[in-house]
């Protein structure tokens, strides 16, 4: 039983080329004045059917069809109309480039784009919504601690679950023995469809079996395992609930996946190297313009299997950060002005493409982190060293997902929330997943997130 179905991203790339055909259509109707001829409509959709598939495919960088949360809501209006813009300028690029469809239509693309971001955010805003299920599925959430509370917390607070916790059962607070009882009570109701429970908590495994009893009366039940459940809600593990045994599963890996990574991790890379070559004297001269100070730093980093590691960067700062940080937490060093745009454009990791063809680093991969913050981090945090099953990365599923990410200081609670999310990637790590957070990424450099 799925109970975060996957198929809202279906409906959402249908309804998405439907409005962009039908948009198509009125473009024409009001640029001519007149109903579109079949020959008019045919002419023109053969090649706008080739952007349709660019446009989507901006619309998937762009995050467009990533789950609908209430901060990515809130965001969407911003978002689809600058993916737009976006998608019109390469329009205009495409029949400029490629004449051979006999149309340039100048003013049938700014047609286009005035009508298509407003039945766009009108499809995603006001009917996507109203297409799910007027009843949600009625469960029962039998659990404890802060990631449970947190479930509980999401779902209730967000209508686009098409399920819901009638009952949180919170297993700290009630006895085994009343634990058993309520869970009686609510499995035998005959609108629970559900049960999430967390298998690891003794009081859930005394109740299992009024549970399973329970479930053979019912023509619908399912048994949840609030980790998987937690997992698709978030995108991310939840540490309070991760028990050793569940991270040494994570150890082994696909040997084909690994020969595969490796090997794009070369090819690319030596790409990479040979094409941002180029831009080096340029960065290096707006470096020492700036104070006159050395254009490379190395930093020691933490690598697979806690094995140390050098990597080198362009210096962004008044020094070179080794993780010697105050009181406080926070580095003691500042960023320069020319290291600001560097972070921006993320130019001063380009070095690290070196790294990458080394093997000190992959391109997908937990965050490499200094070696004097990673022994605070093990000694303070739960499975911490299960990041280092993988190698580190230029960028990684934490990087994309999480917005608080501790630059250049000690912060435990962010760094445990950016664990949860490279725990994520190491259960569910594959060459798809892989090139998913390279597109992602692209699409954070363009909008300069995260710096």
């Amino acid at each position: 039983m799925t109970l975060v179905p996957k198929r809202e991203y279906l409906i959402l790339l249908v309804g998405d080329v439907f409005v962009f055909t039908i948009t198509l259509w009125l473009m024409l109707a009001l640029r001519y004045l007149a109903w579109p001829t079949q020959t008019l409509f045919t002419q023109h959709l053969r090649p706008f059917s080739l952007l349709f598939v660019l446009w989507i495919f901006v619309f998937f960088l762009a995050g467009l069809y990533g789950k609908h949360t209430r901060l990515f809501r809130r965001k969407l209006p911003t978002l689809i109309f600058s993916t737009q813009v976006l998608n019109m300028g390469l329009a205009a690029a495409f029949f400029f480039l490629i004449p051979v469809f006999g149309i340039a239509p100048k003013t049938n693309l700014v047609l286009y784009l005035l009508l298509s971001a407003p039945l766009i955010f009108a499809w995603r805003v006001g009917v996507f919504p109203r297409l799910r299920m007027a009843k949600r599925l009625k469960g029962v959430l039998i659990a404890s601690g802060p990631d449970a509370r947190a479930l509980a917390e999401e779902v209730a607070s967000d209508r686009r679950y098409p399920f819901k916790f009638v009952y949180v059962i919170d297993t700290d607070m009630s006895p085994t023995h009343e634990v058993i009882q309520r869970a009686c009570r609510v499995a035998e109701e005959a609108d629970v469809t559900f049960v999430v429970v967390d298998h690891a908590d003794s009081a859930v495994s005394a109740a299992l079996p009024i549970i399973y009893n329970a479930a053979f009366h019912k023509n619908r039940f399912a048994l949840v395992d609030i980790v998987d459940l937690y997992q698709e809600v978030f995108d991310r593990v939840p540490i309070t609930l991760t028990r050793y045994a569940w991270v040494l599963d994570q150890v082994g890996a696909s040997r084909a996946y690994d020969t595969l990574k490796r090997a794009a991790d070369i090819a690319v890379g030596l790409l990479g190297c040979a094409v941002f070559i180029l831009f080096y004297p340029f960065v290096m001269l707006a470096i020492k313009l700036e104070d006159g100070g050395q254009v490379f730093i190395a930093q020691q980093r933490v690598g697979r299997f806690q094995k140390p590691i050098a990597i080198l960067k362009f210096r962004s700062m008044n020094g070179n950060d080794q993780g010697e940080y105050d009181a406080t937490g926070k580095s003691r060093l500042t960023v320069t002005r020319t290291g600001k745009w560097l972070r921006i454009l993320r130019i001063d990791e380009l070095p690290q493409f070196w790294s990458v063809v080394r093997g000190d680093l992959s391109f997908v991969g937990p965050r490499p982190e200094l070696p004097a913050l990673a022994a605070q981090y093990s000694a303070r945090i739960p499975y911490y060293n299960a990041r280092y099953l993988v190698s580190p990365g230029l960028t990684g599923w934490a990087q994309i997902k999480h917005d608080r990410d501790p630059h250049h200081g000690t912060a435990i609670e962010e760094t445990k929330e950016k664990l949860s999310y490279d725990l994520y990637y190491l259960e569910r790590r594959s060459f798809f997943l892989d090139l998913f957070i390279m597109f992602q990424t692209i699409r954070i450099i363009f909008t300069a997130r995260g710096t």
